[in-house]
């Protein structure tokens, strides 16, 4: 009779090959400076709404979206506040973790991927093929893959299609102030989080977990006296933040272990993040099932068992906020 290999010699071939694995996928999922540090690719589609190639027109262009990701989120939200949803259809795209991508429910222009449509688009494209995707049906080209300049496009160029037109996210004495919280928040927050849960070093994890927290606090006091970020009144700062806070207390307190504060924790952040659900067309653009499927489901390097927890209970998004 063989004799059991010893625990300790079990657990530690154990750990060195799941490391080694672990960070492989992750330098596919995640690219990382030398300490660790995720570093987020640029987008590569970025043309605009509104120049001779791509005039304003009503059912000529399309969003492909993913309801698990954030950065789709912020064109959803801009999309159903400025009322277009009937100028620009959408489409979802869901993840798969056998195909490494994003998969049509029924193929669009003769393709089952978004990497298919992204060849179609430019033949022998090789980056990453994400959502949104801004999708001109006309020159079946991709207008534009980055979201805040997407957002800022569907507030102000397609305002004769809107049932909103008047509504601007985007106004001019305002800009200073949005431009200045949206780089804030974007590398704390927005991507803040992401650096937290795909760190590869304690040292990086703890650097992108000091200055998220260090900026919702600050959040947080500025909530006191204002009803939103610049002021007031609505911005494309509110859509840019709204998205990240939507899902962190169900997939980044616990996943990408932003754990130190639930949002709802927070007494004006926690009843400014309410108050933006409960906006006309916000809730429509949310889908909690599906952010947890597709987070815990397809993250395989952070939740390798793919368990997809039952809570947290998030019907605190609709009480009232005093």
């Amino acid at each position: 009779m063989k004799k059991a290999l010893p625990p300790k010699l079990i657990i530690q071939s154990g750990k060195f090959v799941w490391t080694t694995l672990w960070h492989i996928m992750m330098s596919k999922l995640a690219p990382r400076s030398p300490s660790g540090e995720y570093i987020r690719p640029s987008s590569q589609f970025r043309n605009f709404i509104g120049t001779p190639a791509y005039p304003p027109a009503a059912g000529r262009y399309k969003l492909y979206v993913g309801w698990g990701c954030p950065w789709a989120h912020r064109t959803l939200l801009t999309r159903a506040l400025k009322g277009l949803e009937d100028a620009i259809p959408m489409t979802v795209v869901s993840p798969s973790p056998i195909e490494g991508g994003w998969i049509f429910d029924q193929p669009e222009e003769g393709c089952r991927t978004l990497a298919e449509l992204y060849a179609l688009a430019q033949p022998g494209y090789t980056g990453r093929c994400t959502v949104p995707v801004l999708w001109d049906t006309e020159t079946r080209k991709i207008v534009n893959n980055e979201s805040s300049e997407i957002i800022v496009m569907l507030n102000s160029e397609f305002d004769e299609f809107a049932k909103n037109p008047t509504l601007d996210l985007y106004p001019e004495e305002l800009r200073p102030k949005i431009d200045s919280w949206n780089e804030k928040i974007y590398a704390s927050v927005n991507n803040g989080v992401y650096r937290c849960g795909f760190a590869q070093s304690q040292e990086a994890y703890d650097k992108a977990c000091a200055e998220l927290f260090a900026t919702l606090d600050e959040i947080e006091q500025t909530l006191e006296t204002n009803h939103y970020l610049a002021g007031d009144r609505l911005t494309l700062a509110d859509v840019r933040l709204f998205p990240t806070l939507f899902r962190f207390d169900t997939v980044y307190y616990g996943l990408f272990k932003c754990n130190r504060r639930r949002i709802q924790d927070y007494k004006y952040l926690g009843a400014y993040l309410r108050h933006l659900y409960q906006l006309p067309g916000v809730a429509a653009t949310c889908n909690l099932e599906a952010v947890k499927q597709e987070y815990y489901g397809n993250l395989f390097p952070l939740n390798p068992g793919g368990i997809i927890p039952a809570g947290p209970d998030m019907s605190n998004l609709l009480q009232l906020s005093s």
